[in-house]
């Protein structure tokens, strides 16, 4: 199995099955999401990298707007990609990112006039 599959970077604290290209579109969003749940970049980064490398990378480019060797190059290495760029890649590939409340942890509010009109609406 190559390696880009299992992740050649991945700290030795991942658990993460590797994602292969016979997994669900189920497995492949959980293996994104349990990236995600790390809060690591270098782990979000190798997840999606080894997702991509089961689409079509000039597809993928295409539908992103982004360039293909920038596809490869914004998830592999120490460089990290933008926002953007983690958002229309994952778009490009059919997926989207969400977000949810957990617990606990959670910066307080602020209080003033305009920021209440904003909380509630």
């Amino acid at each position: 199995m190559p390696a880009f599959f299992v992740g050649v970077n991945m700290s030795e604290k991942s658990v993460r099955p590797p994602v292969r290209p016979q997994s669900s579109r189920q497995e492949i969003v959980d293996y994104i999401n349990q990236a995600f749940e790390t809060s690591d970049i270098g782990e979000i980064c190798q997840a999606i990298a080894a997702v991509t490398h089961l689409h079509d990378i000039s597809d993928i480019a295409k539908k992103s707007g982004i360039a293909r060797v920038s596809v490869y190059r914004a998830f592999a290495g120490e460089r990290h990609p933008n926002f953007k760029t983690v958002l229309s890649v994952l778009d490009a590939m059919g997926l989207r990112l969400q977000v949810r409340v957990r617990r606990g942890g959670r910066a307080r509010p602020a209080r003033s006039a305009s920021s209440s009109k904003l909380l509630e609406t």
